[in-house]
């Protein structure tokens, strides 16, 4: 018989209740992930039950509310409130977002809210993304030309050679799609991931870039970009609506191309 052992602080178990004040008419739970590196225990979900009447319409709202309000323990990042920034990705519902965007309505039942998934979690709902990161900075996120630019103007592009790059430069690196690929989950050390990769084509097919070629010899590799299986959960869980399986579909064809 084979016989397996759960990773250490894997097993979550069930955590406090914060009951709504007395009198609360339009009340619902929210079930958040809770762990504190410090203290030795395992995760427990906390239960928030929360007033809508005095919360504003996104899970945001309530997350603030309870931080504020409730519980000043719990730890989350935000920032701009208006899904430009990125920092409020988590896993609501069972589905990689952004707190800010995700409207509290759509959500049925309780409001189940965990940290990005197979990710390392510094603290409550706040992921380590420095390995995400440091895959970003391998691909070299800026523009590489040897030719100088004109000295009395910029680097000029036709209309045509800038809409190429239309459905990429708009990702804010939440990772939102990286942590719902199982690609990922299964070879995080060595393929790039969705959010990288997108970054990596947006360069690719900048017509202002001069090192095309080289950006595509750093990627063939069986798993730095091949291990992508096309599972498509990267372009459904995106909440800017781009399309990370298509940039990764292209740069597989650059690179056939080549071969030919």
């Amino acid at each position: 018989m084979v016989e397996f052992s759960l990773p250490k602080n894997s097993t979550v178990g069930k955590g406090r209740i914060f009951p709504a004040a007395p009198g609360a008419k339009n009340v619902k739970s929210f079930g958040i992930y809770r762990w504190n590196p410090d203290d030795g225990s395992n995760p427990v979900v906390d239960t928030y039950e929360i007033d809508l009447d005095k919360i504003g319409p996104m899970v945001l709202d309530a997350l603030i509310h309870i931080k504020n309000d409730v519980d000043p323990t719990l730890t989350f990042r935000r920032s701009c409130r208006e899904g430009i920034c990125g920092s409020c990705a988590m896993n609501i519902d069972g589905e990689n977002t952004l707190a800010c965007l995700k409207p509290i309505k759509d959500v049925k039942a309780a409001v189940a809210i965990y940290p990005l998934p197979h990710m390392p979690v510094v603290k409550d709902l706040v992921p380590d993304l420095n390995g995400a990161y440091a895959q970003l900075r391998s691909i070299e996120p800026w523009m590489k030309s040897d030719t100088a630019p004109p000295p009395d103007s910029e680097r000029r592009q036709s209309i045509e050679e800038r809409a190429k790059l239309d459905g990429m430069w708009e990702c804010i690196l939440c990772f939102c799609c990286t942590t719902s690929c199982p690609s990922y989950w299964w070879n995080g050390d060595r393929y790039l991931g969705p959010a990288t990769l997108l970054a990596a084509y947006r360069w690719i097919a900048d017509s202002r870039d001069e090192h095309a070629g080289e950006r595509l010899d750093a990627l063939e590799d069986p798993l730095k970009l091949y291990a992508c299986r096309t599972i498509m959960n990267c372009t459904q869980t995106c909440p800017k609506g781009l399309n990370p399986a298509k940039a990764i579909a292209r740069i597989k064809e650059l690179q056939l191309e080549r071969k030919i």
